[in-house]
C-alpha cells in the first residue's frame, strides 16, 4: 500500500497508522514575523519577556516529559490586554499557549514557540457574596489562595481538584475532580458564569443562560475556544470533615462499595486509593455528625471492607506463607508509615475532625506521589464499565511497575438539559454518574525511559479504546487517541467549530487541534 493512500489525521498528524504510537514533542513554531509582532505588541503597551532566564522557567510542565520554549512570555494583566494580544496574534499568526499552575502532564501548557501567556498575573478575588454563596474571581488564582481567602469569612469552595496549586481557569477547562465530586460534580460544574476572551479577541460573558454555546465549549474544552479570565463559582459554608477508612485486598468489592455509597448519597466524600492491588482503601467522609451517624447505622455494615487492625492481621497472614512477596509487604508497611501521618496530621485534627483538607491533601499529593516524571493516564467511564476499567488498568500497571497507585472517584453529572462540551473527559454514555480512575507509577528510586512510560500510557489508553471510555488527559502528547476514542464525526464537528472560532488556529495549538 502506498503511504499516500493512508488517511490523514488532522488532529494528530504525527501518528502513524497501524503501529504502536510513540509520541514526541510537537514541531516548534518557526518564528515567522516574530520581531514585527513583538514590536506591534510593545507599541500597544503589551510587555513581552524574551530573555532566556524569563522563558526558561516554563520549559516543561508537571509531567516532565514534554519540553519546549516560548519565544516570549506575556504576564496576563487584564481581559483587555489579553484581547489585544489575541487580535494581534491572529493578524501575525503567532501561537498563544496559556498556562496557570502548569500541572498538565502531557505538555498541554508547554509552549513550542510563540507566546506563553502566564495567567497567574490575574489572581485577584473580585467579590464574595456570602448570601448568594458565590465568588467572582480572576481565573489565574490558585485554588489554595482562593480557599485561604474564603475561609476568612467561614466559607469554602464547593469542589476543587485535590492538587490545589492548579489555577481556577485551568481546572475549569479540563474538569477537576475531588473526593466530594460524587456529591457536587466536578470543579467545572461549580462555574455559574465566565468572562472569556475568544481567540479573535472578543471579551464575552457567558453562562448556561447567556452565550450558552460558548460556555458549553469553554467548560471542559481544553482551552480551544477561549481564555477564561474571570469566573463566578458556587461556594458553601466552611465545614471540617470526619474521615473513615475501610480496607480491601481486592479491587472489585471496593469499587462495588464505592458505587453503592455514591448511589445512596449517604456520604459527603468518597474515593478509592490503592497501594498496588494488595492494599486498597475506601475513603468515606462527612461534613456533619448527623450524616456520619446515619451512615454508621444504615450503611457501614453493608461494606465488605475491614477496619485497620482487622485488615492488617489479614494481610500479615496472607504474606506469611508467601515469602516471595515479602518485599512487597515491606513496601506496604513503609508506605503506610510515611503516608498516613500526612493524611491526618495532628495539627490539622481536632476532636477527630480535619480542619484543613486543602492543605492536607495538596501537600500529600506532591510529597507522596510527585516525582521528576508525573505520569498519570486515566480513564473516564460510566457506572457499568468502571469495574472492568479498574481491573484491566491494574493489570497494565502490574505489567510495567512493581509499585503503583490507583485513584478512583465518582463524578455526579449535570442535568441533561445543561450540556457539557462533548469533546471532553465526560463519557457520552454516562448517565447520572461518571467515574474516573487514575493509574500512577510509584518509581521508588527507579528510573524509567521515556519510551517505557509512553508504552505504559498507550496500553492504558488502549483499554479505554476497547471499552469505549473517555479520557481525562487526552490532550498534548496523547491526542492521537482522540479520534480512536470519540470517532471521526465528533472530532470533525469540533474541528470545524475551532476553525470558525480561531481562523489562524493559534490558541493552545497542539493540545487538541
Amino acid at each position: 500500500m502506498r503511504v499516500s493512500s493512508l488517511p490523514k489525521d488532522v488532529v494528530a498528524e504525527d501518528s502513524l497508522q497501524g503501529i504502536p504510537r510513540q509520541q514526541t514533542n510537537p514541531t516548534r513554531w518557526q518564528g515567522e514575523q516574530w520581531h514585527d509582532f513583538v514590536q506591534t505588541l510593545q507599541d500597544a503597551g503589551i510587555d513581552v519577556r524574551e530573555k532566556h532566564f524569563q522563558t526558561g522557567v516554563y520549559v516543561t510542565d508537571a509531567g516532565g516529559l514534554a519540553h519546549g520554549l516560548p519565544d516570549g512570555v506575556v504576564i496576563a494583566k487584564s481581559a483587555e490586554q489579553i484581547a489585544n494580544l489575541m487580535r494581534l496574534a491572529q493578524q501575525f499568526e503567532v501561537p498563544i499557549t496559556t498556562r496557570g499552575g502548569g500541572l498538565t502532564t502531557e505538555g498541554e501548557s508547554v509552549a513550542f514557540g510563540g507566546v506563553l501567556l502566564d495567567m497567574t498575573g490575574m489572581s485577584r478575588i473580585i467579590d464574595v457574596n456570602s448570601d448568594a454563596l458565590t465568588v467572582r474571581t480572576q481565573a489565574g488564582i490558585f485554588w489554595h489562595h482562593l480557599a485561604e481567602h474564603l475561609r476568612r469569612d467561614n466559607l469554602d469552595y464547593l469542589s476543587a481538584p485535590l492538587n490545589l496549586t492548579s489555577s481556577v481557569g485551568g481546572t475549569l477547562g479540563v474538569g477537576g475532580i475531588d473526593v466530594n465530586s460524587s456529591k457536587h460534580g466536578c470543579s467545572a460544574d461549580q462555574a455559574l458564569s465566565l468572562q472569556v476572551v475568544t481567540p479573535t479577541g472578543e471579551i464575552v460573558e457567558c453562562s448556561d443562560a447567556e452565550n450558552s454555546g460558548l460556555f458549553e465549549r469553554v467548560i471542559l474544552g481544553y482551552g480551544q475556544f477561549g481564555i477564561i479570565t474571570e469566573a463566578t463559582l458556587k461556594i458553601r459554608p466552611y465545614t471540617p470533615l470526619r474521615m473513615h477508612y475501610f480496607y480491601y485486598s481486592s479491587l472489585k468489592p471496593c469499587v462495588e462499595d464505592l458505587l453503592m455509597l455514591d448511589q445512596s448519597q449517604s456520604c459527603d466524600y468518597t474515593g478509592m486509593l490503592t497501594m498496588m492491588d494488595s492494599a486498597i482503601t475506601l475513603l468515606v467522609a462527612f461534613d456533619s455528625e448527623e450524616r456520619e451517624n446515619t451512615f454508621i447505622v444504615y450503611y457501614q455494615d453493608r461494606l465488605s471492607g475491614y477496619g485497620e487492625l482487622g485488615f492488617a492481621l489479614r494481610l500479615a497472614v496472607n504474606f506469611s506463607w508467601r515469602p516471595w512477596k515479602w518485599k512487597e509487604a515491606l513496601f506496604l508497611l513503609q508506605r503506610k508509615r510515611e503516608l498516613f501521618p500526612d493524611l491526618e496530621p495532628k495539627h490539622h485534627i481536632q476532636d477527630g475532625q480535619m480542619y484543613d483538607r486543602a492543605a492536607v491533601f495538596s501537600k500529600a499529593v506532591w510529597k507522596h506521589w510527585g516525582d521528576r516524571h508525573m505520569v498519570i493516564p486515566d480513564l473516564a467511564t460510566n457506572v457499568d464499565k468502571i469495574v472492568a476499567v479498574v481491573e484491566r488498568g491494574n493489570a497494565v500497571c502490574r505489567k510495567y511497575f512493581p509499585y503503583y497507585t490507583l485513584y478512583c472517584v465518582g463524578i455526579r453529572l449535570r442535568d441533561e438539559h445543561q450540556a457539557h462540551y462533548e469533546l471532553s473527559s465526560i463519557p457520552s454514555d454516562a448517565k447520572g454518574f461518571a467515574y474516573g480512575c487514575e493509574f500512577e507509577p510509584m518509581y521508588h528510586g527507579q528510573t524509567y525511559s521515556r519510551d517505557t512510560l509512553q508504552s505504559f500510557k498507550n496500553e492504558i489508553y488502549d483499554v479505554g479504546v476497547d471499552l469505549e471510555t473517555s479520557y481525562y488527559r487526552f490532550g498534548g502528547m496523547m491526542k492521537g487517541y482522540i479520534r480512536r476514542a470519540l470517532g471521526d464525526d465528533v472530532v470533525e464537528k469540533h474541528l470545524q467549530l475551532k476553525k470558525q472560532a480561531d481562523p489562524a488556529m493559534i490558541l493552545n495549538r497542539d493540545v487538541i487541534f
